[in-house]
């Protein structure tokens, strides 16, 4: 698990380097691991050399894939907190950004202070992230993850997750040994459709069967009756 002095990392994806530039040197000055990239085809390389960063801080308009869609593709096998940062302002993009993607919406010219201030509050609101985000994010001596990849390292065997499974770790491993409410992971998981729990157990059940070292009595993944799941790793 990860030390105090792990300081939280934060990718800015902004087509205008001076912005991100004025982003990264005021979150570093709050004490963030930052990186910065020019594109969303960036930003998938950084997740995929680095591991999934604890937020992303990302414009909406840029060359090729727009904000919104990094943002959504990056979404269907983690639960990354994003907050917008762009020029657009129409009523119309900031609901679609906010219901879909976003934590939080913050228009061009800006406060970079008030930026960091909000980059902290979504932060705190998301879990402590119990352990450290790498490309390989290792629980215990049996169990790793990676995310961008969306597999499961069980000692020597890797196993494939469906996007929806990968997620569905990201979240409880978030807050890992505290229950995560069913309804929480509904809304996480399935923004915008109505989705029940008889689906969230499917789910739980095929990843169960993926992780677990002993299918009959799962370690991992614990069902709180009439409450919701938690993450309870061996170490």
């Amino acid at each position: 698990m990860k030390s105090a002095e792990d300081a939280r990392r934060i990718l800015v994806v902004d087509d205008d380097m001076d912005i991100a530039t004025v982003v990264r040197m005021t979150l570093e000055e709050e004490g963030f691991d930052v990186s910065t990239a020019n594109s969303a085809t960036q930003a998938f390389n950084l997740i995929a050399r680095d591991g999934l960063p604890h937020l992303a801080v990302v414009d909406i308009r840029m060359p090729g894939t727009d904000g919104i869609e990094f943002a959504r593709k990056v979404q269907k096998y983690s639960d990354l907190p994003v907050i917008m940062l762009t020029a657009v302002n129409e009523e119309s993009t900031v609901v679609k950004a906010i219901e879909e993607v976003a934590e939080d919406y913050v228009t061009k010219p800006f406060n970079p202070k008030v930026l960091a201030a909000r980059v902290k509050r979504v932060m705190r609101r998301m879990g402590d992230f119990a352990f450290r985000l790498d490309t390989l994010t290792v629980i215990d001596d049996r169990l790793a993850i990676n995310f961008a990849d969306k597999t499961a390292l069980i000692g020597e065997r890797s196993v494939s997750l469906t996007p929806t499974e990968s997620k569905l770790l990201h979240i409880l491993i978030r807050s890992a040994r505290r229950t995560v409410t069913t309804e929480y992971l509904l809304s996480r998981l399935w923004p915008l459709d109505e989705v029940f729990e008889d689906t969230l157990r499917v789910h739980v059940h095929r990843l169960r069967q993926k992780i677990e070292p002993t299918k009959s009595n799962p370690y991992y993944l614990i069902t709180q009756r009439g409450i919701g799941y938690s993450f309870l790793p061996t170490q």
